[in-house]
């Protein structure tokens, strides 16, 4: 029996009352593309979301991109802030170090006169030992001729003290008789202390030298002076060295030449 559609109604009848034609009836009318249709577009649904998922995450790590770019740029700051402030600080280096430069070229000029002060000083200070040594001679040498009577009593009864005048008077005529030199009269004359007086009832003289600290030059000095003196009065003199201490050679030294030691105003040795 053949199968025949009157009209559209008909058409639409049917298809309700066998609606599994529809399916076959739209491949018919459409084709198997056009089916496929609602699948392509779910597809291009699913890929459009995931299209705007990648988007999102390409924005959020677009946006973290320009967050780290924006830390960098303030990081860059603060590094270019750091720099100018290290410049600055090198600047101030620079001139404090100058400055100190400076400094030390003043102070260089200073020291350099302090220096010089301090040579002054020691000069000052060399020429007032011998000054204040000179004293200290001076005044052992006159307390050696004002207490003579007293210190040299072990060696002379009836000391009298002569000065250089009086040593002069009797070198003169010693000289004029030829028994010495002019240039032993004036080494004679630079004694310390000069004395006469008696022993084993004989006129005796003593020359001494004294020094605060007695050396050989002393012991050799007053042995020198006691042999001329000896011969220009013709007269037995005897040597003396005088002072508050001896040095080890000197002592030695006046124990060999037989010359009178006397420390602190007592004789220790006596020829």
């Amino acid at each position: 029996m053949p199968f025949v559609v009157g009209d559209l109604q008909d058409l639409i009848r049917l298809l309700e009352q066998h609606p599994e034609w529809k399916g076959a009836l739209r491949a018919s009318l459409l084709g198997e593309e056009v089916l496929q249709l609602p699948f392509v577009v779910r597809e291009l649904a699913e890929a459009q979301k995931r299209t705007e998922q990648r988007v999102e995450e390409l924005a959020q790590a677009q946006k973290r991109t320009e967050q780290r770019v924006e830390e960098l740029t303030e990081a860059q700051k603060r590094t270019e802030q750091r720099v100018e402030e290290l410049v600055q600080a090198q600047k101030r280096t620079e001139q404090a170090l100058a400055r100190l430069t400076s400094e030390v070229a003043d102070l260089k000029v200073e020291v350099a006169g302090l220096k010089k002060d301090v040579g002054a000083l020691k000069v000052d200070v060399a020429g007032l030992k011998v000054d204040v040594g000179d004293l200290k001679g001076d005044s052992l040498e006159r307390r050696y001729r004002e207490r003579a009577a007293s210190y040299f009593q072990r060696l002379l009864r009836r000391i009298r003290v002569l000065d250089h005048q009086q040593a002069g008077d009797l070198l003169d005529d010693a000289v004029e008789a030829g028994r010495i030199t002019p240039e032993e009269r004036a080494d004679v004359l630079g004694f310390d202390v000069l004395v006469t007086g008696l022993r084993d009832s004989g006129q005796v003289y003593l020359v001494a030298e004294v020094s605060a600290v007695v050396d050989v030059r002393d012991v050799e000095r007053a042995a020198q002076r006691s042999e001329i003196l000896g011969r220009a009065l013709q007269a037995k003199v005897l040597a003396a060295v005088a002072g508050t201490r001896l040095s080890p050679d000197a002592e030695e030294q006046a124990r060999a030449s037989g010359v009178v030691v006397v420390v602190d105003g007592a004789v220790q040795t006596a020829s």
